[in-house]
């Protein structure tokens, strides 16, 4: 044991070398918890995943630093892995799960009319469609476009016509 805290460090007092043990040791906890949690918390990018991303973060630097015990923290960040792939789980098996948590797309444009309603739920303007716009076609107007959609990740999609 005391091998450990030579190593690691023990409480809030660490010297470099003992952060640094900590994060190697945290660099591949992290990457493990990564792969439990599997390629959506940080492939898909929707606001369920930014969670886990921010949160998981927030929780590992807790242990590098030791603001928090390090056995606690790593607890805690499986937890949160394990509440997050299970929230995936029941979210492929239930419709209104997914679109409560994950959200559902907005149809924001359609065959030259923008709607209003779907726009002001989004917090989304014309400028952002037509940056949209810009960005994906490079077209300066919604001429070759049939609709726009505020994908659940806040991205625009834009269908051609």
């Amino acid at each position: 044991m005391n091998m450990v805290i030579t190593i690691f460090g023990q409480g809030r007092d660490l010297d470099p070398l003992q952060m640094i043990a900590r994060t190697v040791a945290v660099f591949f906890v992290a990457l493990l918890l990564i792969r439990i949690s599997g390629r959506r918390s940080f492939g898909q990018r929707s606001p369920f995943d930014y969670v886990v991303a921010i949160l998981l973060g927030a929780t590992l630097s807790r242990a590098i630093v030791g603001a928090s015990p390090a056995v606690a923290t790593l607890a805690a960040s499986l937890v949160m892995v394990l509440l997050h792939r299970a929230l995936g789980w029941l979210c492929v098996r239930s419709r209104a799960l997914e679109s409560w948590v994950v959200g559902v797309e907005r149809e924001l444009y359609r065959d030259g009319v923008f709607n209003r309603e779907q726009m002001s739920a989004a917090l989304t303007t014309e400028s952002d469609i037509m940056e949209a716009a810009r960005l994906e076609l490079n077209a300066p107007d919604l001429d070759g476009v049939r609709s726009a959609i505020l994908e659940r990740n806040g991205q625009v999609s834009l269908v051609r016509k």
